[in-house]
This record gives structure tokens, C-alpha cells and sequence, in this order.
């Protein structure tokens, strides 16, 4: 099944910077979007050496079904399911690896949820509060869980998620790459249909607009990917964009 695609970024209103993220590999069916947090733009850096790394792992094992798996071998998913599980891992120990190189690197982390498209198949995976989307049938699903704190609350019913919006403690992740050696990655998988729409992204869109509006705006995707996508940043920066904005649009063809 082809795909078309289209990728925005931006800084948005309220940053200094751009520490997102993203990258498409069109001929390997990979996609990224990572989201950096750390200070003296370390944020920008953890978020570009994770891309760089799960592309390269992805471009290697493309090439060399030979290649030596630095974790192993997953039996519970598939071979690119652990592609994509492992490239992640090895961008988390590319982070690690530069924070102890350099001091001003120290504490800095990024989010990443990726995508990997071949044969039909889409193979996800993310570490974050980054979140993929799938249009389908006219409906909207999530389906990525945010490893962040007040994500964690909802899940036990403590808070709602009207007050997840607005909780002073809404940025704080539980999980990120960078964070520590031992990471773990959430993997799933499903097969594509014609006319699904994938949607990467980082929080600088989701803080800003409601599931409900990305729905209405990511439905435009089956007729124009690009101007959905910058649609979906323009729209964000109009509701204030306080963060940096990162969307990825994936629309599959016959």
C-alpha cells in the first residue's frame, strides 16, 4: 500500500527555541517526531541525536539481516516491531552517551514516538507524552498512552482529564529517553487501510487543541496532508502556542 506524508514544525509563540524533532524516511517507511527537554538548548540536542540514532539502526538492519541486536530479540512482537523497539533503545544510549561527554548536556531528555511502515503494516512505538493518532471510519483513536504524571492520575481516577489540561504539573513525564539506561518502550502494531490517516505530533499541539478539533482538521488529510498539517500548527499557534508545535501526517493510498 503507498503512502503520501507531510511534516511541519515550529516554534510556536511563547519559545525561544525549537527542541522538537522530526524526521521522515520516506523509502524505509520511518517516521519521527521527538520532542527535547533541557536547558542551554540541550533539548534540541537529545531530540536530534535520538532521530539521527533509530534512523540509522532502522537504515542498518534494512541492510543486514546479520546485524548483531545490541537487547535481543523481543519473541512477543515482529522482526519490525523489534527494529523499531531496538533503534529506539540504541537513540535512548546515543543521549546517555553525550550527556556523559559533555557537562552542559547534563539532565537533558527527549520524548519519540516513531513509526515504522512496510508490507502493509504499521509498527509504533513511543517514550513520552508525544502522542500518535489514527483517523479512521471517521473517528479519531489515541493510540499512544502519555507516560506522563497526570496521565498516571487519570488512569487511577484521581483527576479528570478537563483538569489534566490545566494541572501545574501537566509537562512533568514519567518516562523519556535519556531518563536512564534501562528504558522502556511501549510497541504495537496493526495492519493499514486505505484512506487512514496517521498523526505524530508532539504536546505543542495537543495542549492547544482538543481531540475533537484534531479530528475535524486531520479529516481535511484525505484531501490535502499539507495543508492539514499546517492547519493543525497554524491553529495551535492561533490558540496560543505555548509550546513548540511538531505534526506528522501520514495518509495511505491504494
Amino acid at each position: 500500500m503507498r503512502f503520501i506524508y507531510a511534516a511541519v514544525t515550529d516554534i510556536g509563540r511563547k519559545r525561544k527555541s525549537n527542541e522538537d524533532n522530526l524526521f521522515a524516511n520516506s523509502d524505509d517507511g520511518l517516521f519521527i517526531v521527538a520532542d527535547g527537554m533541557g536547558g542551554h538548548a540541550a533539548g534540541e540536542v537529545a531530540s536530534r541525536v535520538a532521530v539521527e540514532a533509530i534512523n540509522e539502526f532502522i537504515c542498518m538492519t534494512s541492510r543486514d539481516n546479520e546485524i548483531t541486536w545490541p537487547f535481543g530479540l523481543d519473541d512477543t512482537i515482529s522482526y519490525d516491531g523489534n527494529r523499531l523497539k531496538t533503534a529506539i533503545r540504541y537513540a535512548n544510549e546515543k543521549v546517555l552517551d553525550a550527556m556523559r561527554r559533555q557537562a552542559e548536556y547534563e539532565g537533558m531528555a527527549t520524548t519519540v514516538v516513531a513509526a515504522l511502515i512496510g508490507n502493509g503494516r504499521v509498527n509504533l512505538a513511543h517514550v513520552g507524552d508525544s502522542r500518535i493518532y489514527l483517523a479512521r471510519d471517521a473517528a479519531l483513536h489515541q493510540l499512544t498512552s502519555d507516560h506522563s504524571w497526570v496521565n498516571e492520575q487519570i488512569q487511577n481516577g484521581i483527576i479528570s482529564p478537563d483538569q489534566a489540561r490545566t494541572h501545574p504539573l501537566r509537562n512533568v513525564v514519567t518516562r523519556a529517553l535519556g531518563g536512564k539506561s534501562d528504558i522502556e518502550v511501549d510497541v504495537q502494531e496493526f495492519e493499514a487501510r486505505e484512506d487512514d490517516v496517521l498523526l505524530l505530533c508532539s504536546d505543542g499541539l495537543t495542549t492547544m487543541l482538543p481531540d475533537e478539533e484534531i479530528a475535524r482538521r486531520v479529516a481535511e488529510a484525505a484531501l490535502d496532508v499539507e495543508r492539514a498539517a499546517n492547519d493543525l500548527v497554524a491553529t495551535a499557534n492561533d490558540r496560543g502556542g505555548e509550546d513548540n508545535i511538531t505534526v506528522l501526517l501520514v495518509r495511505f493510498q491504494p
